[in-house]
Formats: C-alpha cells, structure tokens, sequence
C-alpha cells in the first residue's frame, strides 16, 4: 500500500491538503509530488470544494529537493528528476479554479519556496523563516523562479536567489512573498477566517480572476483592455453574475453554484 505522503481531509468548504512527510522535512520526492499533482486534480475538479488549504506535518512546511533521491537517480540516469516533477504541481496550484491558501508554521526551503509563491494565498507564522537555498548546493531556483518573480521584484529576487540568506517572516511579507504574517499558534484561526471569506465569494468570478491576474500582465494593454471588457460583460450576464446582482438587490447572502459557462 502507498505510503500517504500527502493527506487530504475536508474541512467545511476547504479540502485540506498536507504534506506529510516530516521524516525527511517535506521534502520533495518524486512519490510526494506524484500525490500532490493526483490530490490537486481531485480537489480541482470537486464542485463542493471552495478552497484548497496546502499545510504541512511536522515543524518544517518544506526543505526544498530530496537531496538523497536527487543524487541516486542522477547517478543512475545523469538526470535530475526534481525540476521537471514539480512543474505540473506549481500550474496545477496556479491553475484549479478554487483559491488556495498556503499555511505555512515553519522553515521553507528550495522548492517548497515555489509553493508557497504559487499559492493565492500564503499565511506565514511570525516563527517561519525562507530562503532560496539551491545557490548553496551549486544550482539555482529555475523552475520555482517562474511563480516567484510574480510575486516578488527584482531586486528582491537577485539578493536572495544570489545568496541564499534566509528572511524571516516580516520579511518575506515585505517583498510580498507571503500574504500575512500571523502569531504562532494562531494559524489554524487566521487559516480558517481566511477560508469563510473566500467561501463567501463567486466561486466562477474567483477561477477568472486567478486568471486574469496570471495573464494581464503579460498583455499589452490594448489586448488587455479588450479582453477584460469581454470577460466583465461576460461575467455580469452569466447566472453567478446575475445572481449576485439580485442578492445585492434583495440584501441577502447569494447562493452561489459552480458556473461551468
């Protein structure tokens, strides 16, 4: 039977997903990011899932590569297998349509620095620190630096890619890698405040908005306003639309259901 790697248990509106490997400090091996990617796509594609939360088992959210699983198979192909295993799961957390929320309570390292920037959201305790550690091991963060570099600017991105020193937590809110800064101890609350108000809003409008926030900057802005004016007017005729407008109208909660349109 697979060793369960990542856990998944649903919490009201939100599909918790933990990576549960804190014997070797969540790192990330080929078998944990296969679950990770197969529990993504479950929770993707489940309508009764408003919010993915991505947390960790153990004192350490993630450690970045398994190093030992790293130098096995390239010993044995001359290939890395880490970069090419952890792309599907930073566009799978970019790309589902629900909001994702990263609770992060300890150390993040290397790859686990993708995960968090590719989440919506990222709540990191006061204890948590972050570093982009591959430059001390003779590589550099390729892959994780597609999410990263929208999120952080440059500057930024150049001081810690180059030396690999570690922030701490009010840092790391400074040059917008985490979303909030929360007391240790207090995840769990700030976590579960943060899922009632994604759960309170349209389920449809929020996967374009993940979108559109991935893709208008990249557009020049012509396109960009083209584009936006045909989703917006597609956005208030579609039934989410029309029914949050009736809602607003009749001063009640909107029910939402998943618009497939």
């Amino acid at each position: 039977m697979e060793e369960a790697l990542v856990t998944a248990v649903d919490e009201g509106p939100a599909r918790r997903l933990t990576l549960n490997s804190p014997a070797n400090r969540n790192a990330l091996s080929q078998p944990l990011l296969d679950q990770l990617l197969r529990q993504l796509e479950q929770a993707g594609a489940t309508a009764g899932v408003r919010v993915v939360v991505l947390a960790h088992e153990g004192p350490v959210f993630c450690a970045g590569a398994d190093m030992k699983e790293q130098l096995l198979m390239s010993a044995n192909s001359g290939k890395s297998p880490g970069a090419g295993a952890l792309v599907p799961v930073l566009e799978l957390l970019q790309e589902i349509p629900q909001p994702v929320v990263a609770e992060v309570r300890g150390p993040v390292r290397g790859g686990g620095m993708g995960l968090v920037a590719a989440a919506d959201i990222a709540l990191a305790s006061n204890t948590a620190n972050f570093a982009f550690s591959e430059i001390k091991v003779g590589v550099a963060p390729a892959v994780i630096a597609v999410p990263v570099l929208a999120r952080i600017d440059r500057t930024a991105a150049l001081d810690l890619f180059l030396t690999g020193r570690t922030i701490d937590a009010a840092e790391a809110f400074r040059i917008g890698l985490v979303t909030k800064v929360v007391t240790a101890g207090d995840e769990a609350v700030a976590t579960a405040r943060a899922v009632e108000e994604l759960a309170a809003g349209a389920p449809s409008a929020q996967r374009e908005i993940k979108r559109l926030v991935r893709e208008v900057p990249g557009l020049a802005p012509e396109d960009a306003y083209e584009r936006m004016v045909a989703l917006s007017r597609r956005l208030f005729s579609s039934p989410e639309g029309q029914e949050g407008m009736r809602a607003f109208r009749e001063r009640r909660a909107p029910v939402w259901r998943r618009d497939k349109t």
